[in-house]
């Protein structure tokens, strides 16, 4: 998969992909910047540096908002607990981040050490950007069996470790407990009254139609791009479905009935039960505001709603409305640009930083992702923060892509612009999915 390293700028045209953030425009969140008081990790916190001599390394980010003060935090606490390995932190702007980060490599002044999603990796990689770290992995002590499977599973390609994972940010549930206890359907935990079932969430939100006041929306949820693809995207994996290209990369593999069945089902919330406001101008303040009974989006979106006055929320696992419990998310992982002349101990002790990143995941859970090691859990600072351990289970049921190169492209060209059709009401779910097929083959044969 990995190309040399001159060929970087060689392929800078293949970047001009329409970025969204995490959040697909509703990312970061109003959490104040944390500090942690635990213990620094358990592996690779002896000297990373060459006979004594402090290390310095350069870290570029793309993070904002309160994900920008919670990794700050973390790197202030890492500095401190390693007086000779310090990490200076330069924050880019998301919308620029991959493009400057891959001229920088090609042109021999990339970081020591960068953030990408999963879902970028494979891009990456390709590209020779991002370096192999098994080797010093293991001189440093990390454990990878300590990290949440799944997630690691997904950062790993051709059998090799490119990264260190730190999170997955998931598309989850939102709940409003007084809209729900008003139409009758929260429990006396505080928790919906809904049945996990294709049938029994159409209840649930019919339900709540029917119950509460006619201006208040019982499911909020865009019309387009990101988070009714996220629901889709779920739904179809809930069924079983095959991810939409083969193993080998290569071809479209839609599973055609099962994509089908999950985007008639999210066609008919929007246009047979009514149960999603149309045209909905800003479905993240309708929500926000407390006019939306339920909302799904990414995990990002917690530390947004625990810093609302008034809004008196729940988080939970999206209902498994068909076989299997599945859900879209994405992940952040720690990786080590390639260099032009290679530093051992640079790379020693960026990756003693990352993996302690990961060990410290009770900071970075206060913008509301999911930790990537499940020791995390168990810590009490991650235990005082509410609502996260209603939904950490989710970490282990996210579908994550196959390692395509192309990801982002097949997702904004293809899904996007067909399911958006779908949503509108402008083709049928058959013809949507099977236009979208044809465009997910005609993006990989570019």
């Amino acid at each position: 998969m990995k190309k040399s390293f001159g060929m970087v700028l060689a392929f800078m045209l293949s970047l001009s992909l329409v970025l969204s953030a995490c959040g697909g425009g509703n990312s970061g969140s109003n959490a104040g910047a944390g500090t942690t008081n635990e213990g620094s990790a358990d592996q690779g916190n002896g000297s990373a540096s060459n006979g004594g001599e402090k290390v310095t390394l350069s870290f570029w980010t793309l993070f904002s908002g309160g994900d920008g003060d919670n990794m700050q935090a973390m790197i202030d606490a890492f500095n401190k607990e390693h007086p000779d390995i310090q990490v200076k932190n330069t924050k880019l702007e998301w919308a620029e981040y991959y493009t400057k980060l891959i001229t920088a490599v090609g042109n021999g002044n990339g970081p020591d050490i960068g953030i990408s999603h999963i879902s970028r990796l494979p891009d990456l990689i390709n590209q020779g950007v991002v370096s192999e770290l098994d080797d010093v992995a293991e001189e440093a002590g990390v454990d990878w069996a300590s990290f949440n499977q799944n997630i690691l599973n997904a950062s790993v390609v051709d059998g090799v470790h490119y990264a260190v994972p730190i999170d997955t940010h998931p598309f989850i549930m939102y709940y409003n407990k007084k809209l729900l206890k008003d139409a009758g359907l929260l429990d006396d935990e505080g928790k919906p009254k809904l049945e996990q079932s294709a049938e029994g969430f159409i209840t649930f939100l019919t339900t709540l139609k029917e119950k509460l006041p006619p201006k208040v929306t019982p499911f909020a949820l865009s019309n387009t791009n990101d988070d009714p693809f996220r629901l889709w995207w779920a739904l179809y994996s809930q069924l079983g479905g095959n991810d939409v290209v083969s193993d080998d990369l290569n071809s479209a593999q839609i599973d055609t009935d099962k994509a089908v069945q999950a985007a008639q089902y999210i066609q008919d919330l929007y246009h047979k039960y009514k149960v999603i406001k149309l045209n909905d101008p800003d479905f993240y303040k309708n929500f926000q505001s407390g006019t939306a009974a339920i909302m799904m989006t990414g995990v990002w979106a917690t530390g947004t709603w625990e810093s609302t006055q008034g809004l008196e929320f729940g988080a939970m696992p999206i209902p498994k409305v068909f076989d299997q419990e599945a859900t879209w998310g994405d992940s952040h992982t720690v990786i080590l640009p390639v260099t032009k002349q290679e530093d051992p101990a640079k790379r020693k002790a960026a990756i003693t930083f990352a993996n302690w990143l990961a060990d410290n995941g009770q900071v970075w859970a206060k913008a509301g992702h999911i930790p990537s090691k499940p020791s995390v859990f168990e810590k009490q600072e991650f235990k005082d923060l509410p609502y996260r351990s209603d939904y950490v289970s989710v970490a282990s049921t996210v579908k994550f892509s196959k390692p395509s190169t192309k990801n982002w492209q097949i997702r904004d060209l293809a899904m996007f612009k067909y399911l958006n059709e779908v949503w509108a009401n402008k083709l049928s779910p058959a013809d949507g999915i099977a236009k979208m097929s044809d465009e997910v083959q005609k993006v990989l044969n570019e």
